[in-house]
Order: structure tokens, then sequence, then C-alpha cells
């Protein structure tokens, strides 16, 4: 360590430093608008391709950071303009022209550096293709602020119209947005990218330094402001740490910081909070887990209406192990779903509303298979036992009206009313439809409401007219109106047609 204290402090390194952070924190930025545009491996092709130009560049002037930097640059664009131009005018795959087009590229830059050093002029071609931040002059420094300066000013300027045309193209261009121009614009921020990374981590491994810490990012977050923030430090990280590895392990610098990258990419590929493997694996039991409690409640309640309610049946009926049905039922014992006493258990009516809810999504879900999908009746239960756990109340209530509230499944069994809902509400009546107010309602509350407005059990009434907040009502030649949230609730005894 003191070793290392000792080699920070120079100058070369502190130029080493600044190049692969600022580096870093560029590649990661931009990188989110590379992966987001699935343009990986234009990236790819970009840094490759950029080569020729480097080579032209040094015939012309020699060995100079500003002369490298217009010669990559030129040569990216012709690269970018080629590729652009075969994918929308010849009949080649798009992929297949990105391959064509750099790999025509880097050969001609091969070509030029192997004639170039056959004339006695050292031009190394590992220093391109692999980086040399040890080696970093003061004017490559100079010249990758100025590029990272651009980048990150571009992207905030701009941040508006490359939003808009990476997620939403169409509305783009009826925003009067140009999404060729903003292809191209980043395509020009992308050469710059990668020749401000030339020397830090070379053609090759600018791909990782673009692409992973984007990747990374976007397993953490879904907002993009978020995804540009966390990539930035991502990259400026895996740059620093890579280069702290390098000298202690005294191992070349590109390659290590690509590898620090990737290792930020597998912990949140393991430990993302939404999308991390970790995490979907505790979902994914937390879900086995409510399944199973709930096919107890569904399974009991078919037991106990008839009367064989026990620990041995339900084992029997749901195959699960004496251990874990053990424990799922004191869970549910707890959660005051059910009691036992020795081997007989009954629910408590928390645990037969629950159970309801199940057999009123299954039967929903089954009936929504046989007339809206058209399956047939014995094709259905598999499917409907696997969706009965998924189907939110909003979604149900969904499947229900769009069946027209049906009371019994393409068996013949009668579906459950909705927990604290009629068996028929009257806001489910149409227009013009006549029925009557059941003597049963939900509770006493609605009995008393429908009282204050002179609807009696049997009163007979026909829908007037309906709106979103009120249905209007003929009761005996008079107009009664009842709002809507009371209508959901009143339960009809019969319709009358």
């Amino acid at each position: 360590m003191e070793n290392f204290i000792e080699i920070i402090q120079q100058e070369w390194a502190i130029r080493a430093l600044l190049a692969s952070s600022m580096v870093g924190l560029m590649c990661g930025v931009l990188g989110c608008f590379i992966v987001l545009r699935n343009m990986a491996l234009i990236g790819d092709a970009l840094a490759h391709a950029i080569l020729p130009g480097v080579v032209v560049a040094f015939m012309i002037v020699g060995y100079s950071a500003l002369g490298f930097f217009v010669g990559s640059v030129i040569a990216g664009l012709l690269t970018a303009a080629g590729i652009t131009w075969i994918q929308h005018n010849v009949k080649t795959k798009n992929d297949a022209a990105i391959g064509i087009v750099f790999t025509a590229m880097f050969a001609i830059g091969v070509i030029g550096i192997s004639g170039v050093s056959r004339e006695g002029v050292h031009l190394d071609l590992k220093d391109f293709l692999f980086g040399n931040v040890l080696g970093v002059s003061n004017e490559d420094l100079y010249l990758t602020a100025a590029v990272t300066v651009y980048v990150l000013i571009s992207i905030k300027v701009f941040y508006r119209y490359l939003f808009a045309t990476t997620f939403q193209e169409v509305v783009a261009q009826t925003m009067g947005i140009s999404v060729k121009m903003i292809h191209y614009f980043l395509m020009l921020m992308l050469s710059f990218a990668v020749v401000a990374s030339l020397g830090t981590v070379g053609v090759i491994l600018v791909v990782a330094m673009l692409i992973t810490p984007a990747s990374t990012a976007l397993l953490l977050s879904d907002r993009l402001q978020n995804v540009l923030v966390i990539a930035g430090i991502v990259g400026l990280f895996s740059a620093i740490i890579g280069l702290f590895f390098a000298i202690i392990l005294e191992a070349p610098p590109g390659p290590m910081m690509a590898v620090v990258a990737t290792l930020f990419y597998l912990v949140a590929v393991f430990f993302s909070p939404k999308r991390g493997l970790v995490f979907k694996f505790f979902q994914k039991r937390k879900l086995q887990k409510r399944i199973h409690i709930e096919d107890i409640l569904k399974e009991g309640l078919k037991l106990e209406k008839k009367g064989e309610f026990t620990f041995i049946k339900l084992k029997g009926k749901l195959g699960l192990s004496k251990t874990s049905l053990t424990k799922y039922l004191q869970q549910l014992t707890t959660q005051k779903f059910l009691t036992r006493k020795g081997n007989q258990i009954s629910l408590s009516q928390s645990g037969k509303d629950e159970a309801s809810r199940l057999v009123r999504a299954h039967r929903l879900w089954e009936t929504y298979l046989v007339n809206q999908i058209g399956l047939s009746a014995g094709q259905i239960h598999e499917d409907a036992e696997k969706y009965e756990h998924l189907l939110s109340e909003e979604i149900l209530d969904e499947v229900d009206a769009a069946l027209g509230f049906p009371t019994e499944d393409p068996h013949g069994s009668p579906i459950p009313s909705k927990i604290g809902f009629p068996e028929f509400a009257l806001s489910n009546l149409k227009i013009n439809q006549y029925a009557v107010i059941a003597h049963k309602q939900v509770n006493e509350t609605i009995s008393t409401q429908l009282w204050k407005l002179g609807l009696m059990p049997d009163s007979r009434f026909k829908i007037d007219r309906k709106n979103k907040e009120l249905i209007f009502i003929e009761v005996d030649g008079k107009e009664v109106i009842i709002p809507e949230v009371l209508a959901q609730k009143v339960n009809v005894g019969s319709i009358i047609s």
C-alpha cells in the first residue's frame, strides 16, 4: 500500500487517474443511449473503424493527439454514413451491414500500420487496441477533458430530443424532431468518446466501458435520469478501481477496468432490488408460499361444505408434506383465517371470505376462457388454477363486467359474488331493464339508505337512464336518483324481462 501511495503521487499516475475517471464517467453516461437504442454493435464498429483515421493522421501530421482525434472522428463518421447507406439502400441485414463496414475499415487500418512499420516508423497496434493509460500525455488529458465536457453538456442540452427519439420515434417526428439528425449527432458523440478513450482502454475495450456500466444502471433503475447518474458513477468507479488494481497487480489497466465494470454488472445481476436473481428467487419463494396458503383456504372451503375438513383429508388433496402443511396451518391460525381443534379444522369468516375470492377468480377466469377465448370446458381448469392467484380485484372486476356479470361458470357451478357486494348489483342492470329490490342486502346500512329513498323489498323499478355517477330509476311513476356507489351495493332480487 505504501508503494501504491508513492506511485499515485507521481505526475504520470495522476494523469492516468484523471484520464481514466473522465473516460469512465463519459462512456457510462453516453452508453445508456447506445444500449437503449440497440446500438452496441455500432459502438463496437466505430471503435474498430477509427483505426484507418489514426493511420492517415499519423502519416500526415505525425504523432499528434489532435491529429489522431480529427482523423478518427472523420473515419468514424464515414463508417456511420456507410453503414446507414447500406441499411437503407441495399438488401442487406442491419447487423450484416455493420459487420461488413467495420471489418473492412479495421482491415485497412491494420494494413496501413503494417505499411508504416515497414518504413521503420514505430506505431504500436497494441496501444490502440488495448490502450496505454500509463503513457497519457498532457495533450491527451486536455483532449479527453474537452470531449468529456462536450459530451456531458450535449446530453444535458439535448436530453429531451434524445429521450423522445430513443423511446418514441413517431411521437418525436410529430413534434418536429429530426430523428435522423439526432441519430447522426449521437454517432458524432460516440466517435468523440471512442477517440477520447483510445489511450485509456483502447478501441476494443472501449465497448465494455460504453455498454457494461449502462447495462448495470438499467438493472438498478427504470427512470432514465437515474440510469444516467448511476451509469456515470459505475463507469467512474470502474475506471478508478481498475487502475488501482492494475498498479497493484502490475496488470494492463484497460482490461482491468473492463473486468471491474463486469464485476459491478454481476453484482447488479444478482442483487438488484427489482431485477436481481436473488430478489427473483425470494420473490418466487414468497409467491409459492402464498399459492400454497391460498390453495389450503380454497380446498378447505370445499371440504368444510362436505364436513370433511381434517388435516389428513387436506394433506391428501394438496400433496404437501406433513411439515409444510403444519407450518402453513399454524400461520393461517395466527392470522385468524382458521381454527384447529385436534384433527378437526374450521375456517373463520375472514378465511371463508378469502376462499370465496379465490373461487370467484377461478370460475370467472374459466368463464372468460370459454366465452371470450373459445376454449372448451375441458381445457380451462389447469390454466384457471394458475391465474386465480395472480388476478387482482381490479382485473377480476373488469372480467366480470366484460362477461356481463355471470352467475355460473362453464361447468354450471355458481360464481361467488365479490365480498362486501351483492350477488347481482343494481348498477349491473341495463337501461329499460326491470327488476325488484331483494330482501337480503349486504348490510343494514344499505337497507336504511334504500328505505330513505322509498325503496322497500320487492319494490319493482325500471332503469331509466344512467351516467358514471348517478342512476335514474322509475318506481311507481316517480323518478328516484341513486348514486352509482350505492347502486353497486344494492342487491337485486329478480330481473323482469
